[in-house]
């Protein structure tokens, strides 16, 4: 299995307060169209079985229009639906056994909120990118880590040997700030899946991030 090419710079990550079986195929894709360059199956309450059928739709849609597909934080999950990597955080199965089980070939990603953690993915050099974050306030994760805010960010940026993801309460009226870090990608969940036409939300996003990052 060759891996794909990553273009990082809109990574839409979905939530399952908005998205379901009934809808998560149609709005990942008017995501894709809008300008989404990766896609994230995301989903912590739902049950194995549901996460796997919602995460067969997302593939379709990303293999559909050649978009990589990564799982969060479940191997067996990206494994089993034939996503191109998994995102795991620091508690997570570490990246170095996930290569052990998956090799080279396969997309890996890795959480980080601080600038140790990213001195120590640095040192490693398993995964393919980091994410950062969370850069401002966000009500997606029901115990966030402590706000990283702009100035750490830029630092992250600066200090890493792999391409930074700026995530964490990231809209519209803010990611220019961020694309002031000049992040090799910006991770939205909520302002792409929300509320609105995810085309729509992805387009205007992906408008500044071209002109911005």
């Amino acid at each position: 299995m060759e891996k794909p090419s990553l273009d990082l710079s809109l990574y839409v990550i979905t939530d399952e307060r908005f998205l379901n079986i009934f809808n998560i195929f149609e709005a990942v894709e008017r995501a894709i169209l809008g300008g989404a360059t990766v896609v994230q199956y995301r989903a912590k309450k739902k049950a194995s079985r549901e996460m796997y059928e919602e995460a067969l739709l997302v593939r379709e849609a990303t293999k559909l229009h050649q978009v990589p597909f990564i799982v969060n934080d479940r191997l067996d999950l990206a494994l089993a639906v034939g996503a191109d990597g998994v995102h795991v955080g620091q508690t997570d199965l570490p990246v170095d056994a996930i290569r052990q089980i998956v090799g080279n070939e396969f997309i890996v990603g890795l959480s980080t909120h601080n600038l140790e953690q990213v001195r120590e993915a640095n040192r490693e050099k398993l995964a393919d990118y980091i994410g950062f974050g969370p850069v401002f306030p966000t009500t997606t994760k029901e115990n966030p880590d402590p706000v990283t805010g702009i100035e750490n960010l830029c630092r992250a940026v600066e200090e890493s040997e792999l391409p930074v993801v700026a995530i964490g309460g990231i809209f519209l009226d803010n990611v220019k700030e961020v694309c002031s870090c000049k992040p090799s990608g910006i991770a939205v969940v909520r302002a792409v899946f929300e509320e609105g036409d995810p085309y729509e939300n992805a387009r205007q996003l992906r408008e500044i991030i071209d002109k911005s990052c």
